[in-house]
């Protein structure tokens, strides 16, 4: 049987709805990380999983904890030989809140449902259906050679989507199940629809609040105005003193020192899409001389999440007593992130802003990853993607968002791969996610593509 042969058994997985009706059952169960309600869901998911890996021939094992807001994970394992390379797959079975009454009818976030090109259900997207393309991609690698050729750990936990607790305790608590020579996974979206991406790290974020609280209850405005301190005021001056009118950030202290050769070199011809439905680009927003590219994979951002003074909805005319700002740093590796809130504390104290208060969120985050452009195993996971679909893809140094990548390069030393199944438009985190087929069936013959060549060749060329 040939390599061929096993990408034609993965299109087929998808012509003949195979995939929908897996994905399907998988997305039926509401597996919110953030609803306590929803435990019993989050063993139900592993269980699912389980029982199509066992059938492959997976030794599988549940840890962690399943009390609400913890953290449950399957861990699964085919050792075929030690000699060979291990490959550690990851997903994760959680997802966001349902957002039920949101979604427009005929459609529900518990219920795949295809329209044209468009898979919808919550977790479609995020993550349900892309690791269901890469379990089916092992699988059809299994079925026609009857081997993999590598040994495999697949991964699937269930609070991604809270910040992964207790996930770094597992590590340490069960270093084999997380140990390998590379991890391959897929989430997030790809670059642009018609190129695949390889994307080879994450950005970290860092979440806090900036607070003005000047006195108890709010006064009068015919009264007081004009000789009490407005905090919505003040804050608004700190934050104009932190984020130029163009979103530059103007706190040396937060900024990466540089953007490295080869990262500059990978994004040189990166085009970023923002799809059917995604906002356009606003081109001069950011970093100047920097590319849009270059802004989100290469450049820490600053954000404001939300603002707020008095009361919006019901406003009264009165001077405020507090106001708050929920902000976040998106970065890059770089720089410490321990520096950030420091060098935040000292230029607010700096610009006269003494007022205002830091206040550090205590909820899991996740730091900045890295993987070389010229690493060996990015290189040849291009060339084995090429060799499928016959373009080169885009090779992503890190992605704008977030993973617990950290995880597994910080103390693991793992070079990391994700090869994404989605879109930038899948309104992920949104009422109507949803999957492109098209990329689906793509995805199908990559990663079985992908598995097929590592079972031939082992390491890339320089390692092993």
């Amino acid at each position: 049987m040939t390599r061929e042969s096993a990408i034609e058994r993965a299109r087929a997985y998808f012509d003949d709805g195979t995939f929908e009706t897996d994905l399907s059952r998988r997305v039926a169960i509401p597996t919110e990380s953030k609803n306590p309600a929803r435990v019993e869901e989050m063993q139900v998911y592993l269980q699912e999983i389980r029982t199509s890996l066992e059938a492959v021939g997976y030794q599988c094992e549940l840890l962690g904890d399943a009390e609400p807001l913890g953290q449950l994970l399957l861990a699964a394992e085919r050792t075929e030989d030690p000699s060979l390379p291990t490959v550690l797959t990851y997903g994760h079975g959680d997802v966001i809140h349902g957002q039920e009454s949101e979604w427009e009818d005929g459609l529900s976030p518990w219920q795949v449902t295809r329209r044209g090109e468009r898979i919808y259900g919550r977790g479609t997207a995020d993550n349900k259906g892309q690791h269901t393309i890469n379990i089916a991609a092992l699988s059809c690698v299994l079925e026609t050679r009857g081997k993999l050729g590598f040994n495999s750990r697949i991964m699937i936990e269930t609070g991604e989507e809270i910040g992964s607790p207790g996930l770094r305790d597992l590590r340490e608590a069960h270093r084999k199940h997380f140990t390998a020579d590379v991890l391959i996974g897929s989430d997030g979206p790809r670059i642009r629809q018609d190129r695949p991406s390889i994307v080879m790290g994450t950005r970290g974020n860092m979440n806090f609040a900036l607070r003005v609280d000047l006195r108890e209850g709010s006064h009068h405005s015919g009264n007081w105005g004009g000789i009490l301190a407005n905090p919505g005021v003040i804050l608004a001056h700190a934050l104009a003193s932190i984020i130029s009118v163009r979103g530059h950030v103007q706190v040396a202290g937060i900024q990466p020192p540089s953007i490295p050769d080869s990262v500059r070199a990978a994004l040189r011809d990166v085009r970023l899409e923002t799809g059917q439905d995604g906002p356009a680009i606003d081109e001069d927003w950011g970093e100047p001389d920097l590319s849009p590219a270059e802004r989100v994979h290469a450049w820490n951002t600053f954000e404001v999440l939300a603002l707020l003074a008095g009361d919006p909805d019901h406003p009264v005319n009165a001077v405020p007593p507090t106001a708050i700002a929920h902000c976040q740093i998106r970065y890059v590796v770089g720089r410490d992130p321990e520096e950030f809130l420091p060098a935040l504390r000292a230029h607010l104290d700096e610009n006269g802003f003494e007022q205002v208060q830091i206040e550090p969120r205590k909820d899991a985050a996740f730091r900045a990853t890295r993987l070389d452009p010229d690493h060996p195993w990015a290189h040849w996971a291009a060339a084995s993607i090429e060799r499928t679909v016959g373009k080169k893809p885009d090779l992503i140094p890190n992605a704008g968002g977030s993973l617990p990548n950290d995880v597994f390069t910080e103390t693991l030393g793992m070079p990391t791969l994700w090869i994404p199944h989605s879109y930038t438009s899948c309104s992920q985190h949104a009422p109507h996610e949803h999957l492109l087929a098209p990329l689906v069936r793509q995805g199908l013959e990559i990663m079985t593509g992908l598995f097929w060549d590592l079972g031939e060749t082992g390491y890339p060329e320089g390692l092993g």
